[in-house]
């Protein structure tokens, strides 16, 4: 049963050779296969995303809202961010 439902755009705060942004990227592709949008942005590129993201990364962060998602984040956590879900709904 297909889910009607828009997305909000987001962005994946990251860098190469991290591994734990790969997980993130991983964990991230169901939600992209139900058309959610994300923008992987290298940190390194700007220094104030070096600094403001440095030692936080992966950080999802929507464009909406500027609302930010930090790691550690599980499929469950980023449903009920991109507001898939309900508080409560969500199994820990």
């Amino acid at each position: 049963m297909p889910i009607d439902v828009t997305l909000p755009a987001c962005q994946l705060f990251g860098t190469l050779g991290c591994h734990l942004c790969e997980v993130a990227e991983e964990v991230l592709m169901p939600f992209v296969g139900l058309g959610l949008q994300v923008e992987v942005v290298d940190i390194a590129e700007r220094e104030e995303w070096v600094e403001a993201y440095g030692l936080r990364i992966p950080v999802l962060r929507r464009l909406d809202t500027g609302a930010e998602l930090g790691w550690p984040f599980a499929a469950a956590d980023i449903a009920l961010f991109l507001g898939l879900v309900q508080p409560g709904q969500v199994e820990a």
